[in-house]
C-alpha cells in the first residue's frame, strides 16, 4: 500500500512537496544574489605528494582595494555560534581553513541596493572560499561540523585595542531576520 500522491507526470510525490530551484551551475558555481560589495572567490586546492596546498589571498585577484593590516584566526567548537557583528570602517576577509563553517551576512545599510538581503556561505575544508565583507554588513558564523573549525580573517585595518571598530547584537536578535539552527 502506497501513501504517495502521483502527479500528472507519473512521478511519485508526497503531499506538500515543492520543486526546488537551481542552486548551482554545471561548473558548480553557487547561484545567489550577493549583497552589494560582497566578493567571493572559491579556491581549488593543489594536490601534492604529501598533502595539498590552498591559496588564501592574493592581491592580484582584485577582490577589493584594501591592503592586509592584520591576520588572525578564530577556532570554533562544534555547534558554536558567534553572532552578530558589524564594522563601520573595517573590511573582513573570511577564509575557513579547516572544518565546516556557515557564514551568514545581513545588509542593514540604508540606501544599499541589497538592503535587507541575507547571504549564507557554507565553506571549509571541502569547499575553500574567501568571502570579502565590506563595512556595514552584519555577520555571524557557526561551526556546522563535528570537529573544530578554523576561520581565518585577513582584515584591512588591525584591531584597535583602545577603540575597537566592533559592534554587536545578540545571536537571537529580532533586528536581523535570521535564526541560526541549534
Amino acid at each position: 500500500m502506497s501513501n504517495c500522491n502521483k502527479g500528472d507526470s507519473g512521478k511519485a510525490l508526497l503531499d506538500g512537496a515543492i520543486k526546488r530551484g537551481q542552486s548551482v551551475t554545471s561548473d558548480w558555481s553557487v547561484l545567489r544574489e550577493s549583497i552589494d560589495g560582497v566578493e567571493v572567490k572559491e579556491m581549488r586546492s593543489v594536490i601534492k605528494q604529501n598533502g595539498y596546498l590552498t591559496e588564501i589571498y592574493r592581491r592580484d585577484w582584485h577582490l577589493d582595494q584594501g591592503g592586509v593590516d592584520q591576520v588572525f584566526q578564530v577556532v570554533l567548537n562544534p555547534g558554536a555560534i558567534e553572532a552578530w557583528h558589524v564594522h563601520q570602517q573595517t573590511t573582513d576577509r573570511f577564509f575557513a581553513s579547516s572544518g565546516r563553517i556557515l557564514l551568514v551576512l545581513y545588509d542593514a545599510r540604508e540606501g544599499s541596493p541589497t538592503h535587507g538581503l541575507i547571504n549564507e556561505f557554507r565553506m571549509g575544508t571541502e569547499r575553500p572560499a574567501l568571502v570579502v565583507v565590506p563595512p556595514g554588513i552584519w555577520h555571524g558564523v557557526c561551526n556546522i561540523g563535528d570537529e573544530l573549525a578554523v576561520l581565518v580573517n585577513l582584515v584591512d585595518e588591525a584591531y584597535k585595542y583602545e577603540s575597537p571598530d566592533h559592534w554587536g547584537l545578540p545571536v537571537n536578535t529580532e533586528q536581523i531576520p535570521y535564526c541560526f539552527e541549534p
